[in-house]
């Protein structure tokens, strides 16, 4: 099973460089909100700069009121009581300790432009501290999480394609034991590079179009397993896609390489 895995997941490796910046819409698209991070380590105050960007005009948004609150495994770490405001529309202060390894949630609410309130606007940034084997094997539902990849690419936390995704994993996937043993090993491998790749989304445009290029076959094989019930179901649906995906990601370019190799040399 974790060699298919593995064969599943090429069409999204990479070995990028790591891009220490994220930047992602709020849920209504109203700003662009940008945070930056250098040389995470636990049990050091990490400083995490944060710019509010107008997407219509790619600059900073000034005056803007604010809340953020961190989150590990479902679990509040910090919260600002009340709202703050930046009248530069650029927080350079802030900074955090992160007490150990793992998956944290950033969220960032706004909740006012140009001291006139707005209802609130939410952003929900993942950032992976320390090794993949410290990552819980089932991210936090509450938060969300852990779709990084899909989130990067489709914008929000929100997207219909990121809560397919969240849907299957914990109505069908989490249900039952195969479905659990696979999620433990999708992990190992997952977390290991997709912070690279969101990041990477987040920094090229270009290359956000290319992920998504790469996913929508891939997200229209994962709806088969919305009908998974049981865990036999949910056992042969799951190697029906992981056959459909091989197929469609190695088999189909390799018969294609074959073809054109062939009709070259026919040709000579």
């Amino acid at each position: 099973m974790k060699f298919l895995l593995v064969l599943l997941l090429i069409p999204l490796f990479t070995i990028p460089a790591f891009a220490e910046s994220q930047t992602l819409p709020t849920d209504q698209g109203t700003l662009d909100v940008k945070i930056s991070y250098d040389d995470v380590k636990t049990g050091q105050l990490t400083k995490l700069p944060i710019e509010f960007i107008n997407p219509m005009t790619q600059k900073t948004q000034v005056h803007i009121d604010y809340r953020i609150t961190i989150a590990e495994s479902g679990e509040t770490l910090f919260q600002t009581p009340n709202l703050i405001h930046t009248s530069e529309g650029i927080i350079n202060g802030f900074k955090f300790e992160f007490p150990k390894d793992g998956l944290y949630n950033i969220q960032i609410d706004a909740e006012g432009i140009l001291f006139t309130p707005i209802p609130k606007e939410s952003v929900i940034f993942d950032i992976l501290v320390g090794e993949v084997i410290a990552q819980p094997s089932t991210p936090s539902t509450e938060e969300g999480g852990g779709c990084l990849i899909a989130t990067a690419t489709y914008g929000s936390e929100l997207a219909p394609q990121v809560q397919m995704l969240r849907e299957i994993r914990d109505n069908q996937l989490m249900n039952t034991e195969s479905g659990s043993a696979f999620m433990s090993t999708f992990n190992e491998a997952y977390y290991s590079f997709s912070p690279i790749i969101a990041d990477m989304e987040r920094e090229s445009p270009v290359f956000k179009e290319i992920v998504k290029l790469g996913l929508t076959p891939m997200l229209s094989t994962l709806a088969i397993m919305e009908n998974a019930d049981s865990e036999s179901e949910v056992l042969g649906l799951g190697l029906s896609v992981i056959a459909l995906n091989l197929g469609m990601y190695i088999a189909a370019p390799a018969l294609i390489a074959m073809k054109v190799n062939q009709q070259i040399k026919s040709r000579k």
